[in-house]
């Protein structure tokens, strides 16, 4: 007998249909094995698939790609507030998940959600061999948290950046990856996101990586407030703000699709 599940298909970081970054959306009742949840992701074939929990005292939420599970994803999570509160009918202005960062909150106004995420301020740091082989613009300056933070000179290095993933893929990051950034020509800054070894090299729009790009640039550019841009081929906007250890991410969200998949 086929279990039937339901599965939402939401574009976050973007008003704007085929935009943004994609993620899947899929509530249970309770848990999946691991093993068929990441298979379900593989199917799915998107960044990342979220997987919701409701208990009675909290909401679980857990994220995939098509690889692996991630300690933190951005732009899977605004997917998935986005669910509860236009498909799922959940009313608060405040959602909580628990997941494997600890509680995230998710803060909705104005059908922008806001993500209060951790703040991950990137230190200095040497550039690997393997690294440095895969890049075509060797950056100015060399920063690491969980991902490496390349620092450019500006938003045209940033968009001519080009990746060797026979070099590139040597790296072992684990969850983390490599961002670029520089100063934008019409936002406060831009950035690219590339994953070592993942079927899907650029990351459309990364809300985890802004972690650590908001609290750099917020020091940079001396403002707790910015406006961001991804500029991968479907490109994002993020409304940025640095609190203390904790960062905001703010988008919008755009549901794609709406259906179910079956597991025997």
């Amino acid at each position: 007998m086929h279990t039937k599940y339901p599965i939402y298909q939401v574009d976050a970081f973007t008003e704007t249909l085929f935009k943004g970054n994609p993620a899947c959306v899929v509530p249970l009742e309770r848990w999946l094995d691991d093993n068929i949840l990441l298979r379900i992701a593989q199917e799915n074939a998107v960044p990342e698939t979220a997987f919701v929990v409701d208990t009675p005292s909290r909401i679980e939420l857990r994220w995939f790609t098509p690889e692996l599970e991630m300690d933190l994803c951005g732009h899977a999570t605004l997917a998935s507030a986005h669910v509860l509160y236009k498909h799922l009918n959940y009313e608060a202005n405040e959602l909580s998940f628990k997941t494997k960062s600890g509680v995230v909150k998710v803060l909705i106004k104005d059908d922008r959600y806001y993500l209060d995420f951790p703040s991950r301020a990137p230190q200095p740091a040497e550039l690997p061999e393997d690294l440095q082989q895969a890049l075509n613009l060797i950056p100015k300056q060399v920063l690491k948290s969980r991902d490496y933070v390349l620092i450019y000179d500006s938003e045209a290095e940033i968009k001519s950046i080009q990746i060797d993933r026979t070099h590139f893929d040597r790296l072992n990051l684990g969850t983390g990856g490599v961002i670029v950034t520089a100063v934008g020509e019409q936002v406060d800054f831009v950035s690219r996101f590339f994953t070592p070894k993942a079927s899907i090299l650029e990351d459309p729009v990364t809300g985890s990586a802004h972690c650590s790009l908001i609290p750099y640039w917020a020091q940079k550019l001396q403002r707790n407030l910015m406006l961001a841009r991804q500029v991968s081929q479907r490109g994002g906007l993020l409304h940025c703000e640095t609190k203390g250890d904790r960062v905001l991410i703010g988008g919008h969200a755009v549901t794609y699709s709406e259906g179910h998949f079956y597991i025997a």
